[in-house]
């Protein structure tokens, strides 16, 4: 088990901060972004108006709001007083499809021996668009198993240890399943201390994009009897007789997703944590 991230002694840290942290102001650069307290509302910057002390933001949809440049506001979750941007302006986006800060200019890292495992090439392609450039900064490889069920033999070939850790994305990891008998074997084999196993609760990576991007409420559900990829084809209308089909319809699904904002929580939280995980080696100690 890891240890904890923060102290349990709250008589050593400033009761008085709240609990967000202090405001600190940001340069509302276009890219960037925000969360409006007051709101709720989550958008990019695609405008500001200096004469009018206002900021525009767009959300996934495409909607977009104006509200006052200066205090309420949030940037990844911590408070942030918005500051008209220099007149030049940054000459490339501020963040990344993950909403990490961009690092400008910096160059891959050589890869690191730790590797973040996930089942298919949907998964890799998803991981890609979303975090690529912050795993090319941070120098993760990501690979794709082709399914769960040889796990422990692709572990076993890899051998992780203290400086070659394992990250494993699954689908579908709930109780009971047989993803979790595996992923509990793996954490009680012989590697099992460098190796985190972490999962969705999707029957399909495809799941993990929120189905508002495709103009659902909600994923359709599909019988048991029938495929689950061809049973979202056919409710959309889509062609899904061949692979070739079912690739093209990925693509389609694929192709709607912009950032971090258009994938569900639960698929976000997972594959952070295993970034953090990979990258936490002796090498960075």
């Amino acid at each position: 088990m890891t240890s904890p991230r923060y102290g349990n002694d709250v008589l050593q840290t400033d009761w008085r901060a709240p609990a967000r942290g202090r405001a600190t102001e940001v340069a509302a650069d276009k890219g960037l972004v925000v969360e409006e307290v007051t709101t709720d509302w989550c958008g990019e910057i695609v405008a500001v108006e200096r004469d009018l002390d206002t900021v525009t933001l767009e959300d996934r949809r495409g909607r977009r709001r104006t509200f006052p440049l200066g205090p309420g506001f949030l940037l990844e979750g911590r408070p942030v007083i918005l500051r008209p941007p220099s007149r030049t302006g940054p000459a490339q986006p501020t963040r990344t499809a993950s909403g990490s800060v961009a690092v400008q200019g910096a160059k891959a890292r050589v890869a690191r021996a730790s590797r973040i495992f996930v089942e298919g090439r949907h998964d890799a392609e998803l991981v890609e668009k979303v975090w690529g450039d912050d795993l090319r900064v941070e120098g993760v490889v990501v690979e794709y198993l082709a399914g769960v069920d040889d796990l422990p033999s692709h572990l076993a070939d890899f051998g992780p240890g203290p400086s070659r850790r394992v990250g494993v994305l699954v689908d579908h990891l709930v109780r009971g399943s047989k993803e979790s008998r595996i992923a509990d074997a793996v954490v009680r084999g012989p590697h099992g201390k460098h190796v985190l196993v972490v999962g969705h609760p999707y029957v399909d990576v495809w799941q993990a994009v929120k189905p508002a991007r495709l103009g659902l409420e909600k994923w359709p559900v599909v019988p048991r009897s029938m495929e689950w990829k061809h049973g979202i084809c056919m409710h959309l209308g889509w062609p899904h007789r061949t692979q070739a089909d079912i690739a093209q319809a990925w693509k389609r699904i694929l192709g709607q997703v912009r950032s971090f904002q258009d994938l569900e929580p639960a698929f976000l939280g997972r594959v952070e944590e295993l970034i953090d995980f990979v990258t936490a080696g002796p090498e960075d100690r």
